[in-house]
């Protein structure tokens, strides 16, 4: 199948090969570090978002799922169970996020995460009623905070999908 290489750390700038040693060996920062100039936002980005200082992390990680769940991107699937698992979601959370169309047996704000999700990813847009919930429930802050996890992931899922990056060989999470 044709693919984008993951590139070796002596083909990239010495300081892209610094900052991937500096983080977990997932195949998706190698693949990212691919464009160099762009690795290092790309990581400030990653890292605004998985902050938790706006949005909870469980919460996060329902919608991150349902993204990349709707997106058929196993990488990131596979990657955030455990990221989820880590936040507190149960196995029973995490297979309603992954079967239900739509989602509708978790708490009423886990419903609405994948709702928004789900809107944001299949329609490119929320609908008025769906931002008016989460400004109600989140603020302006918060609810921005969550459309920017699901467009930042549906980049990623959309990137790792196109350039077909592999899960790791070994568990690194």
């Amino acid at each position: 199948m044709p693919h984008i290489d993951l590139p070796e750390k002596e083909d990239l700038p010495s300081e892209i090969g610094d900052l991937l040693a500096l983080l977990p060996p997932l195949n998706a920062f190698r693949m990212m570090a691919v464009v160099p100039v762009s690795f290092r936002p790309f990581l400030d980005l990653a890292g605004s978002v998985l902050s938790g200082e706006t949005f909870d992390a469980k919460l996060r990680e329902i919608a991150v799922l349902r993204v990349v769940r709707q997106l058929k991107c196993d990488y990131a699937w596979t990657h955030h169970v455990t990221v989820g698992k880590a936040t507190g979601l149960t196995d029973t959370e995490i297979g309603a996020i992954k079967t239900e169309d739509p989602v509708s047996s978790l708490d009423d704000e886990g419903n609405l995460l994948c709702r928004a999700a789900d809107e944001i990813t299949l329609s490119a847009c929320l609908s008025d009623d769906t931002l008016e919930q989460i400004k109600a429930r989140y603020g302006n802050a918060g609810a921005g905070a969550l459309i920017l996890c699901c467009a930042y992931f549906n980049m990623l899922g959309r990137c790792l999908l196109s350039m077909r990056v592999d899960l790791e060989t070994e568990k690194v999470l």
